[in-house]
């Protein structure tokens, strides 16, 4: 594979389109609030320049083992609002990862914002490697960036 040809996101114009960011958002949370968020602050520099370039911005990741369906303890929710707290600007999140209120969400939100995506891992077709599952999360994006090495 010759790299110097790989494409990145600096290459894209992204003005407009929503970029389905996979990032690892598997820090630690007590008490619904992060308490390092160290793998938050390495990924802020790529948030911010999507946002400045007027990306609609979809943040997703799995966070997690919840074991047999949605854990509130796993949520994602006290991840977004650290991210917003970082970046110093609102960061929606969306209670759903597919379906038709993640898709509705995604649809409104502004050039230049930033969603999180509800835990992956809280549907099934995450962990199965599922076509539908990822067809219908690809939904969410006209480009994807994958900013999560460590999980992939």
């Amino acid at each position: 594979m010759d790299l110097t040809k790989l494409r990145t996101i600096s290459d894209a114009d992204v003005s407009g389109k929503r970029v389905l960011v996979r990032a690892d958002l598997n820090v630690p949370v007590a008490d619904g609030k992060v308490t390092d968020a160290t793998r938050l602050e390495r990924i802020l520099a790529g948030l911010k320049d999507l946002s400045a370039r007027n990306a609609r911005v979809v943040v997703i990741s799995h966070f997690g083992r919840p074991k047999g369906g949605p854990d509130p303890s796993m949520s994602l929710a006290p991840v977004a609002a650290k991210l917003g707290e970082l970046l110093g600007k609102p960061v929606q999140f969306v209670n759903a990862c597919i379906g038709a209120d993640a898709e509705d969400a995604v649809s409104r939100l502004a050039p230049g914002g930033i969603a999180v995506l509800e835990n992956l891992r809280f549907h099934k077709g995450e962990e199965r490697n599922d076509a539908e599952f990822v067809t219908a999360l690809a939904r969410s994006g006209d480009v994807f960036v994958n900013d999560a090495f460590s999980a992939a």
